[in-house]
């Protein structure tokens, strides 16, 4: 049974350049979501650990492009970046959640990287200067 208030996807385009999707549902909101977004909110266990505590932020991902979008189902999407990350499921809950959500989620992940000494340019942390 499925439950009629989950929002379902009228449309999902990859924009030209590979930097985003765009994806529209059947509630009348649309979202252009950044591959660095999804990248670095990735359902994969990889980047979500298996608990809140074993999550990893992910540095390093601001040109990072999308190269594949795969039907999962009728439930979701398994996209594949040109960094080969490809294990992340993203249900059609979870792209509105993100859409929805976008500029809270971004701002933590952001101060994650600041907090953390990271880059969304580099995926190595700063050289530490020994004097």
């Amino acid at each position: 049974m499925t439950d009629e208030k989950s929002p379902w996807p009228t449309e999902i385009r990859v924009q030209k350049d590979r930097s985003a999707i765009m994806v529209a549902f059947d509630d009348g909101v649309s979202f252009t979501l950044s591959a660095e977004y999804l990248r670095v909110q990735s359902p994969s266990a990889e980047v979500q650990g298996h608990s809140p505590d074993e999550r990893k932020t992910v540095p390093g991902k601001r040109n990072v492009k999308i190269l594949e979008v795969h039907p999962i189902g009728n439930y979701a999407v398994r996209l594949v970046f040109d960094d080969l990350h490809s294990t992340g499921i993203f249900s059609w809950d979870y792209l509105h959640e993100l859409g929805r959500d976008h500029a809270k989620r971004f701002a933590l992940y952001i101060d994650e990287l600041e907090a953390k000494g990271l880059s969304r340019d580099s995926a190595a942390p700063p050289k530490k200067h020994v004097h």
